[in-house]
């Protein structure tokens, strides 16, 4: 969906006030399986998989729940042929639609691996990129830390300076239209935000914030004492007045959000290569072994660690 552009500094303003929202909806284990449908779809990005149904994710085991989590992984037995369909993987999409609301996702364990391009993200699909898209959780190949973006229609920018905010920014023009859909993107500031470093200490949490005036999104460890209570512990209500400083800002000031952002669906995927994870230059530049496509052909055991296991998914309007 994007490529990381050159980086520019950031300095910091006074922040645009959050809200107090309430909760409408708490997700976890089973429930997964009640918001979210399967999207047994033909890959929009490119990518050497083949999204399948719930018939056929149960039967092969690429989704299972316990009370407390849900686990939607990708196919790690089965050498493809390289003539045939790709691999099989894994697509949800909310029932639910939001405009302003906070979600909170509390995630153990993201998917990891040369090849993998995961991404929880909100869009609606019927009409991209005219109602905008919103990337939460996103990156490729295993290479830290953690990009948020949004992706638009024409005409909406993003400052790159005076963004309170700790992440780096990446690129300016939120236009899928303009520099090969690159959107415009933030940096995490912690290495632990993506991939391995993120699986190996347990996970963590990703708030988001939609505001009609901004967006803004946020990055805890699983272990990092400054977590709020209100997300370490869902409650019925969240103030993002007290969430600190936000990892990645996105602010209304070149860009009219009400004209930009629609009702969206939120979305939890994983894909193989494709146009990002698989564009010959990224892939090379990960160290990644191979060519990807042939890489995800002939080795099925490396996405054994290619799943999401989500705790809850918490969301405020």
């Amino acid at each position: 969906m994007k490529f990381p552009l050159s980086l520019a500094l950031v300095s910091i303003v006074v922040p645009a006030l959050g809200a107090t929202y309430s909760q409408t909806d708490v997700i976890t284990g089973p429930e997964f399986l009640k918001n979210f449908a399967l999207e047994d779809i033909v890959d929009p990005t490119n990518g050497r998989v083949k999204y399948v149904n719930l018939a056929t994710a149960q039967q092969d085991g690429l989704v299972s729940s316990t009370s407390t989590t849900f686990t939607m992984r990708v196919d790690n037995t089965t050498v493809l042929d390289p003539n045939g369909p790709g691999r099989n993987s894994i697509r949800i999409k909310s029932i639910n639609t939001y405009t302003t609301h906070v979600v909170v996702a509390n995630i153990n364990h993201m998917p990891q691996g040369c090849a993998t391009w995961p991404a929880f993200w909100e869009v609606d699909e019927a009409d991209w990129p005219n109602q905008g898209e919103i990337d939460i959780v996103e990156g490729v190949n295993d290479q830290e830390p953690n990009m948020y973006s949004l992706h638009t229609g024409p005409s909406c920018t993003m400052p790159s300076t005076d963004r309170n905010q700790t992440g780096t920014v990446l690129s300016t023009d939120c236009s899928a239209a303009d520099n090969s859909n690159a959107g415009c993107g933030v940096g995490s500031s912690d290495s632990n935000s993506y991939g391995p470093a993120f699986n190996l200490m347990g996970g963590g949490w990703y708030a988001t914030e939609r505001a009609e005036s901004f967006i803004k999104v946020w990055f805890w460890e699983r272990n990092d004492d400054s977590v709020p209570v209100d997300v370490a512990n869902p409650g019925n209500t969240v103030n993002t007045d007290k969430w600190g400083t936000p990892d990645a800002y996105f602010p209304d000031t070149s860009c009219n959000f009400g004209t930009h952002f629609g009702s969206l669906n939120m979305i939890f995927d994983i894909t193989l290569c494709g146009d990002f994870a698989g564009n010959p230059a990224v892939y090379e530049k990960s160290g990644c072994p191979s060519t990807c496509v042939d890489f995800v052909n002939k080795n099925p055991s490396a996405f054994s660690e290619a799943y999401w296991e989500l705790a809850s998914l918490s969301i405020y309007q």
